[in-house]
């Protein structure tokens, strides 16, 4: 185990996080390579008496991954990957990135519902549920998993799976980082791959009105293989966009068909009928276009998220009005497309409330100075004020920072949080992971 602690030369690059908004500076940061330096980290917070936080990737928005004067177990050097191509099965350590586990698992033609961002952190994503491209074909990230390996409060290593723990394991659907430190995830895999039809297309600012309905109407007649979101953005200075955009608002539409590519190409047609300045939709590795959309760290971020089960007119027009106030170039108006496997089966098995609404809203707040993110901050509450009559109440808690024990229960509801609460007495009785969407302990 490496210990890293303000004097080391390595110490300010260690504690960086994606989000630059978090500046905070803990005691001591705890790279562990297994689970016996987990526990070895953990017996040293008790030691010390430190507030402890666990990171892998660091994309979460609110900084849950560390803290100020505490101790962070630092899970990123466990990078062990098993692919089994029989099984379809992957067991994946604790430290491992989307971008990681996507090109291992491509090499045998095999995929499952990964990040958005290629530098996301497997355990982060998965415990939160994990949403993306894939999620309407095979469910989140969470319906796969098979087992999960963690080391508790006290130190001891234990499995959870269907047969081992099982009420964790229904915790871990959804639940976060509340129940330990997960060192190790096997999920099953699925045949995707390597070559899809995906990509995105660009449209001028102009059309966003109109082209929202458009976008509506065949997101929702899509087949469930189809994976899709409509962007409102700031049209980037690259050689593929125009140079009469570049600056100005756009909409861009993502696009990926988890299936056979001559069949993507035919449910893309519809898409590539509205008329795109920039259609990027094509034949590509899958791994690839997991990369396409990477924002790069060191910006000041903001997020948040709500549920929708229809988006109406009126809605839609708040949702373009917002992105036509976007604050600064780098911030993003999303709406995903959900429905499909994300409202199938595989909801009741987890934790996670509000599974068969049709559509989440996702505000992405960026900025590249302290006083910007302070702007986006207040762009993306602003919104969230406007949309609310349009809303289910439900969220995704891995789309947004620290928004208060109102919005943790309303990610899982109160038959749920209390289910939670006993899994959380069990294995977290004194709440030593509360770095995180707290799950408090239920009352012995």
């Amino acid at each position: 185990m490496e210990w890293i602690r303000p004097d080391h030369p390595d110490y300010d690059e260690t504690r960086k996080l994606f989000n630059a908004m978090i500046d905070r500076r803990p005691a001591v940061i705890a790279r562990c390579s297994g689970p016996g330096e987990v526990a070895e980290a953990l017996h040293h917070a008790r030691t010390h008496n430190l507030e402890v936080a666990v990171r892998s990737g660091g994309h979460s928005v609110a900084g849950m991954s560390t803290n100020e004067g505490g101790l962070v177990v630092d899970v990123r050097p466990m990078k062990s990957v098993s692919v089994d191509p029989e099984a379809k099965t992957i067991t994946a350590g604790g430290g491992l990135t989307w971008g990681e586990f996507d090109r291992a698992t491509q090499r045998h033609g095999l995929a499952v519902t990964g990040g958005r961002a290629s530098t996301t952190g497997v355990s982060g994503f998965t415990l939160g549920g994990g949403s993306g491209w894939l999620e309407r074909s095979y469910g989140f990230a969470c319906d796969n998993l098979l087992s999960v390996d963690l080391v508790t409060a006290s130190g001891d290593l234990v499995t959870a799976s269907a047969h081992e723990n099982p009420e964790l394991f229904w915790a871990l659907h959804g639940g976060g980082g509340n129940f330990g430190v997960a060192t190790s995830f096997t999920f099953q895999l699925h045949d995707l791959g390597p070559t899809v039809m995906a990509g995105i297309t660009l449209f001028p600012g102009e059309a966003a009105p109109a082209l929202s309905r458009e976008f509506r109407r065949l997101a929702l007649e899509a087949p469930d293989g189809v994976g899709t979101a409509l962007i409102y953005l700031t049209a980037p200075e690259e050689e593929f966009v125009p140079e009469d955009m570049v600056g100005k608002m756009a909409v861009g539409m993502a696009y990926l068909y988890a299936g056979d590519v001559e069949e993507g190409r035919e449910y893309a047609k519809p898409f590539k009928e509205l008329g795109p300045t920039v259609d990027l939709v094509e034949p590509m590795g899958y791994a690839d276009f997991q990369c396409m959309i990477d924002d790069p760290p060191g910006y000041y971020n903001y997020w948040s998220a709500d549920y929708h089960d229809q988006l109406s007119d009126e809605a839609l027009d708040i949702l373009v009005d917002s992105a036509q106030r976007l604050p600064g170039t780098h911030s993003q108006q999303l709406i995903g497309r959900w429905g499909g496997a994300v409202g199938g089966p595989a909801a009741q098995n987890t934790p996670l409330q509000h599974r068969s609404a049709a559509w989440v809203s996702h505000p992405f707040g960026l900025a590249d100075s302290p006083e910007g993110g302070q702007e986006a901050k207040a762009w993306v509450k602003q919104f969230r004020h406007d949309i609310a009559p349009h809303t289910t109440g439900g969220v995704w808690l891995n789309f947004i920072g620290d928004e208060g024990q109102d919005r943790i229960m309303a990610a899982f509801g109160e038959q749920n949080y209390r289910r939670l609460s006993k899994v959380k007495a069990q294995f977290d009785p004194d709440n030593v992971f509360r770095g995180n969407q707290n799950i408090l302990p239920a009352e012995r």
